[in-house]
């Protein structure tokens, strides 16, 4: 099932671009949960388009309505369906790309595996498909805190070559995130990547990005062995997400520069019992949580869709020019921030489900 995420929380996106609505159908989300609309729209809203001059100007508001699988503001333990309706759709934006096969987009990849595409925004393979994760994402996120008080924060730490300083992973909140347009927390260099990013807009041009994520008050012993470590999981996650290209956690590839003496982590004895004086494992050791922090990073390409003129071909071969017509952001990792939230929290929620399942048969 191409379009379903879990094993005993199982998620189900459906919808394109340009149809009538996205929205996903979870399945497995514990009875008793106190949930309504307003419990998911606020991570859809950091999600939607139009939020600034530095994003698509298609205007969306995202508003969700959950059909199913609630009664008086409390979860049943059935399926949720959650649909947001596609309000801004402008299908003929897309006209001539029913014929040419975008640079670096899913068009050709989509025709010759299926036979037949959504030409419109890139149907299924459109970034708009990720409201039905953040949706059912947010219940996630929601089931975790109140469980575990399990924090998730994402940021933006790179824009192109303008790096920001480490943030401190104990401390950072939304807020602090959230306050700067590009969700970057270092003011000065929010200012430097917002400058950067005009200046790709002005050209016609995109640019990429990193994202770090760090998820708090993790519970020890999330994982699966083999096939199903935490970290497995994570990367699939991220890695589904469209315009992603890279991921790592905690020490990533900086950490084949250290040597073993430096990279391991020493246990120590903390207040909660017993812990590391590092985090170079990231949280994460064997593929299973350890109790610190889990903290990775996400790259992002720059956005497919520019309007500066390409030459390329047609699906037939002839030359073409081509210069996008449609809408489209020019860096996407401000908006991917509560994307990127989301997908964590459905990853964590799915393997503590798994972990709460063991347990000890009574004598």
């Amino acid at each position: 099932m191409s379009s379903t995420l879990g094993t005993l929380y199982t998620v189900t996106t459906f919808g394109e671009s340009h149809c009538k609505g996205v929205g996903a159908i979870v399945d497995g989300c514990p009875p008793g949960l106190a949930l309504v609309e307003a419990d998911i729209q606020q991570q859809l809203s950091r999600r939607r388009p139009g939020q600034s001059d530095l994003s698509t100007p298609r205007q969306e508001a995202d508003q969700v309505t959950i059909y199913s699988g609630t009664e008086f503001g409390r979860t049943l333990g059935t399926p949720i369906m959650l649909l947001v309706h596609n309000k801004d759709q402008r299908p003929h934006d897309y006209g001539e790309m029913s014929r040419i096969p975008r640079p670096s987009h899913a068009d050709f990849t989509y025709q010759m595996k299926y036979g037949i595409r959504a030409s419109s925004g890139g149907g299924r393979s459109s970034a708009r498909e990720t409201i039905g994760r953040v949706a059912a994402g947010a219940i996630a996120e929601k089931w975790l805190y109140e469980t575990y008080g399990t924090e998730i924060v994402a940021w933006v730490s790179a824009v192109g070559d303008i790096e920001a300083p480490p943030a401190d992973i104990n401390t950072i909140n939304r807020a602090q995130v959230d306050a700067q347009i590009v969700r970057c927390p270092d003011a000065a260099t929010a200012a430097r990547m917002e400058a950067q990013i005009k200046e790709v807009l002005e050209a016609k041009d995109s640019i990429g990005g990193i994202l770090t994520c760090v998820c708090r008050k993790v519970p020890v012993g999330l994982g699966e062995p083999v096939f199903d470590k935490l970290e497995a999981r994570l990367a699939q996650a991220m890695l589904s997400l469209p315009a992603t290209k890279g991921f790592d956690i905690g020490s990533g590839f900086a950490g084949t520069r250290m040597r073993g003496s430096e990279h391991n982590d020493p246990f120590v004895q903390k207040e909660s019992g017993l812990g590391t004086r590092t985090n170079h494992s990231g949280g994460v050791q064997g593929g299973i949580s350890n109790g610190e922090p889990i903290i990775f990073r996400v790259a992002f390409k720059p956005v497919a869709t520019i309007g500066m003129a390409q030459e390329t071909v047609d699906f037939d071969g002839e030359a073409v020019t081509l210069a996008a017509k449609g809408r489209h952001d020019p860096c996407v990792v401000a908006r991917a921030v509560p994307i990127v939230e989301s997908m964590a929290a459905l990853v964590l929620i799915d393997l503590a489900l798994q972990q709460r399942s063991r347990q000890p048969c009574s004598p």
